[in-house]
């Protein structure tokens, strides 16, 4: 084989992988945050700073599933 059609076809592999990162499952920095923030907020102890990416279908789960677990979290220690 010709040593530029491996390198090019590397190359197209490589950047063809590097893009799935755009799409990558946010659930867990969601869910992080929304259990700080549901955390805090019920404890009331202090504003929780988040990543807030609202247009990430998978943020937006986690961040609601993690809010509510912080927040039962809270009210059922001690």
């Amino acid at each position: 084989m010709n040593r530029s059609f491996i390198f090019i076809t590397t190359a197209i592999c490589v950047s063809s992988l590097s893009a799935c990162d755009t799409f990558k499952d946010k659930y867990d920095a969601g869910y992080d945050d929304g259990w700080a923030a549901g955390y805090n907020t019920t404890c009331k102890i202090r504003a929780t700073m988040i990543e807030g990416d609202w247009d990430s279908e998978s943020y937006s789960r986690g961040y609601s599933d993690g809010y509510a677990d912080g927040s039962y979290e809270c009210r059922n220690q001690k």
